[in-house]
């Protein structure tokens, strides 16, 4: 394999072996907050220790650096793999430095989200971190499948980040808000987050399928020219002939 195919094979590999392990935890730990604070609210007493509030917290900011940083590296890889081979720094260097910019603007945005304690900074943080990740994701060499959306990994993947910076940015308000409004909304987002996780995994494996390798693309570029004239194509199977 080339470094280009080593590069595309960091972002399902990192899904795989941290994104969806944390996934796993941090629900696990909902669960386990929720059913202490039913069982404190009974009996007054639960058997679940305290510090499983702390570690989900913990743990979810984790998910949500994860989260984007994993959506930033395959956002990465479109956009700079077409710089590289349509060579447009040659023609547009701003192009190119502005967009290395909103990279460096996303990253930053986030990092001062996490350190951000009043509202109104959370909220300008989380929004030029939002608005990072969308302008990111316009730009040319994103694999987006617009005109099949309710199956893009992209539309999915941005969505769920900016579900996880918004949460990210109402986290201290859930803990300071006495009618636990901002908990309701919190629960809500992420259990509407979590089977989008659930849809991420089954777009990315069809992602994978469609984005080929270095060594595939000549192959799949010739098909494509011989059997794809007009648009929308259907490449048929070849007739395999059938057993005596």
């Amino acid at each position: 394999m080339e470094l280009r195919d080593v590069i595309l094979l960091l972002h399902p590999a990192i899904a795989v072996i941290v994104v969806f392990p944390l996934i796993g935890i941090v629900v696990n730990r909902a669960f386990q907050v929720r059913q202490r604070r039913l069982e404190t609210a009974t009996d007054g007493k639960s058997k679940i220790p305290p510090v499983v509030g702390q570690e989900h917290v913990k743990l979810g900011r984790a998910l949500t650096a994860a989260v984007v940083g994993i959506v930033l590296l395959g956002l990465a890889f479109g956009i700079y793999g077409n710089i590289l081979e349509k060579k447009v720094w040659t023609q547009t260097p701003f192009k190119v430095v502005l967009i290395t910019l909103f990279f460096v603007a996303a990253i930053a945005s986030l990092a001062l989200l996490y350190k951000a304690g009043d509202r109104m900074w959370r909220g300008i943080f989380a929004t030029l971190s939002g608005i990072a990740l969308v302008i990111l994701g316009c730009q040319d060499g994103v694999y987006r499948q617009t005109n099949q959306w309710y199956i893009s990994h992209y539309y999915y993947g941005v969505t769920v980040a900016l579900l996880m910076i918004f949460s990210l940015a109402i986290l201290p308000d859930i803990y300071k808000d006495k009618t636990n409004r901002w908990r309701k909304v919190h629960i809500a987002l992420n259990s509407i987050a979590f089977f989008m996780f659930i849809a991420q995994g089954i777009t990315g494996s069809l992602a994978l399928l469609e984005v080929p390798l270095s060594w595939q693309e000549t192959y799949v570029q010739k098909l494509y020219e011989q059997q794809c004239n007009i648009k929308p194509c259907t490449i048929q199977a070849p007739n395999v002939p059938k057993k005596p």
